[in-house]
């Protein structure tokens, strides 16, 4: 008997989580730019939920926004602390939040970040931690900056200035449109695919025929000793059949990408873009290079394997 009503209360909860749990996820997805990372912080969110005295909660939605705020902003400090950026995995939980319960969707993935905006999820990867949630939260969502003063751990006063701050480092920042951003990494990815898959001719289309490839893995590139390659064939037949673990990142806040083979950063790509043509590409590879970066993967082509990017 106990146990049926155990299970009765069980269900109520999960039904009320269920009318909450799309605002959570956008939340959170703007807050992480990242939509496995996003699912596990409303997954934690929904475990603390089991876990707490729910007959003390007076106002679930603000409750649950403010726990998996917190949540996020202790995974982006983890984050930065580390400095591991996440590929979008999805592993099993006790409360599956995709449709069917399964893996990463790159479909659901692409659909969310062109709701959030482009050039919106660029901006906000600029931003500190405590400053990107405390945007996201006032900014984009409205919540009072005294109850974000206890998701943040600050003061209310203190959290009025993150917000200004944010809010000057955003109107500040100039971005191309999100059509454009849009159209680069449409392009970039399409790169990504071409070398992939071994097209040559592909390639060529989508190289200026004056292109260079600058690649430091040979030496340091202030010292001089990168390799470069010049010419659309060339750089096309180097690139043929290759970049098997390449995906498109945000690298130093431009649209570039990364390849992490077993989940460990091997090279950074940046690209300059003229004309709706790759015009260069510069190839990041050193150590001591790759760990003075700025990465994030918001974007994912295919369901990935890695759990990370490490740069150790």
């Amino acid at each position: 008997m106990r146990e049926g009503m155990y299970m009765i209360a069980q269900e109520r909860l999960a039904e009320q989580f269920e009318a909450h749990r799309q605002h959570l996820l956008h939340a959170a997805y703007r807050m992480l730019g990242s939509l496995s990372e996003a699912e596990d912080a409303v997954q934690e969110g929904w475990l603390r939920l089991c876990r707490a005295d729910t007959e003390a909660i007076e106002n679930l939605g603000g409750w649950l926004t403010r726990v998996v705020s917190r949540v996020c902003l202790d995974m982006l400090r983890s984050r930065k602390s580390r400095r591991e950026e996440p590929l979008d995995t999805h592993p099993a939980g006790t409360y599956p939040l995709t449709e069917d319960g399964g893996g990463p969707d790159p479909e659901r993935e692409a659909l969310m970040a062109e709701s959030v905006g482009v050039a919106l999820l660029v901006v906000l990867d600029r931003l500190k931690p405590a400053e990107r949630v405390t945007f996201v939260l006032h900014d984009i969502f409205g919540m009072p900056f005294a109850e974000i003063a206890q998701v943040a751990g600050k003061s209310e006063a203190a959290v009025r200035q993150l917000a200004s701050r944010a809010r000057r480092r955003v109107t500040g920042t100039t971005p191309r449109d999100s059509a454009d951003l849009a159209g680069m990494r449409r392009l970039i990815d399409a790169f990504i695919a071409a070398a992939r898959a071994g097209d040559f001719d592909a390639l060529i289309a989508m190289l200026d025929p004056d292109v260079a490839l600058r690649d430091d893995s040979g030496g340091s590139s202030a010292a001089g000793g990168a390799r470069i390659t010049r010419g659309a064939e060339a750089l096309a037949r180097r690139v043929c059949g290759r970049a098997l673990a390449a995906q498109t990142a945000v690298v130093d806040g431009v649209i570039g990408a990364v390849a992490a083979p077993l989940g460990r950063l091997a090279y950074a790509l940046k690209f300059d873009i003229r004309g709706g043509k790759i015009a260069a590409v510069e190839r990041i590879a050193d150590p001591a290079r790759l760990a003075a970066l700025d990465l994030h993967v918001p974007f994912v082509q295919a369901p990935s394997r890695y759990s990370a990017i490490s740069r150790r």
